[in-house]
């Protein structure tokens, strides 16, 4: 079929043509905007699971929600070579410019001056214009140079300013595990704040399934933030992933289809998207077959060896790669890290930088003590599919 037409779209955070199996986050997500904006406090929303199953693009779904009410929403990426302070203050710019007007009201005049002086914080030479006039308006102070103070002055007075515009203040964090322990702190410092005191302001971070731990390791009273663990799809909603893209374009699935590609995929919004995708261009007429799932499971495999899973061991040195081999004996569901290091004739605290520095990656998670386990579902097999050296 036309592939200029094909309504998959397999890649990070690309959001789906039906976003289904996650209708519990999101509705929770409209009732913590709708309290919010009454002036009721909200939990951070903290949204956990293995790559690939689609947590940035639940977390774009947030934003968008917040977006289409006219919120002040900033969406940043954990660990992509800037810093939490610089990531936020960069992506606050377009909404607040967008905000600002001669007529502002005192609170969003005060939020401007303190976001001014937010980005002096991080770069002195840089320099912002709103077009505003704010230098008679209380405000600033953002620019102490320590990072819990700073950012708790900027999100307390963006929240002021979204309050007074009738709106909300939405800070949506992903790969929230890459965060250093001192951003961790401030963060959820902060959202403890905010929650206390009503403040109009929403979070919610995204990361790996080690994500719960790190924020409580950070603050203990964030274990009482809304935690959704974000798992593969299954049955009849991994299918209505499959089945309802195309039925919107006539197409239809046939049943013995629609069960190959979702046993394949494992249910995984990923792989869902890449087999949907390839079977889509196998695919002849209006009518999915058993014999193009066939052909579209194996070019999907064939992208995701060379791409997905690919760019990941690649990542790996050489003594990591055998670290990971031993692991892929166990398939996806763990390992103890002794039985590794017996495997590998070694005592198990020798591996313990290989260990480090394959989580620091992002391929390996610890899920407990003394185990260690895949970031990315169908890593076992696909190193059990490489040829060794």
């Amino acid at each position: 079929m036309d592939p200029v037409l094909n309504p998959y779209s397999p890649g990070a955070g690309r959001k789906p043509a039906a976003l289904v199996g996650r209708d519990q986050p999101r509705t929770d997500w409209q009732v913590a905007l709708d309290r919010v904006e009454i002036g009721r406090s909200a939990q951070p929303f903290v949204l956990y699971g293995l790559r690939g199953v689609g947590k940035t693009v639940l977390l774009s779904d947030f934003r968008r929600a917040a977006a289409d009410r006219g919120w002040i929403v900033a969406q940043v990426e954990a660990g992509a070579g800037k810093s939490l302070r610089q990531a936020l203050g960069e992506t606050l710019h377009a909404p607040l410019a967008d905000l600002a007007r001669p007529s502002a009201g005192r609170r969003l005049a005060s939020a401007l001056k303190t976001a001014l002086s937010f980005k002096a914080s991080y770069d002195p030479a840089g320099t912002w214009n709103f077009g505003v006039d704010v230098a008679g308006a209380p405000g600033g102070g953002a620019d102490t140079g320590v990072l819990e103070t700073d950012l708790r002055k900027l999100v307390h007075d963006l929240a002021a300013a979204a309050d007074e515009e009738g709106v909300g203040l939405a800070i949506l964090i992903d790969e929230a595990q890459d965060l250093d322990p001192a951003e961790l702190v401030a963060l959820c410092a902060i959202a403890h704040a905010a929650a206390q005191d009503d403040w109009h302001v929403l979070f919610a971070v995204a990361g790996l399934p080690s994500l719960p731990r790190v924020l409580t390791e950070a603050k203990s009273y964030a274990e009482r933030f809304n935690y959704h663990l974000v798992k593969e799809l299954r049955g009849s909603v991994a299918a209505d992933a499959l089945t309802k893209p195309a039925a919107d374009d006539g197409v239809a699935w046939d049943g013995a289809a629609v069960g190959l590609v979702v046993e394949e995929s494992a249910g995984y919004p990923y792989f869902l998207q890449q087999f949907g995708q390839d079977t889509w261009n196998a695919a002849s007429g209006s009518r999915i077959t058993y014999d193009d799932a066939r052909v579209g499971v194996a070019t999907g495999r064939g992208a995701l060896d060379t791409g997905f899973f690919r760019v990941r061991w690649d990542r790996a040195t050489r003594a990591e790669q055998k670290y990971l081999r031993a692991m892929a004996e166990d398939g996806d569901d763990g390992s103890s890290s002794g039985e590794i290091a017996n495997r590998l004739g070694r005592r198990a605290t020798s591996f313990g930088p290989i260990r480090a520095n394959l989580i620091a990656k992002g391929l390996v998670y610890a899920p407990e003590h003394g185990v260690i386990a895949f970031t990315v579902p169908g890593m076992a097999a696909f190193i059990n599919r490489q040829p060794t050296s």
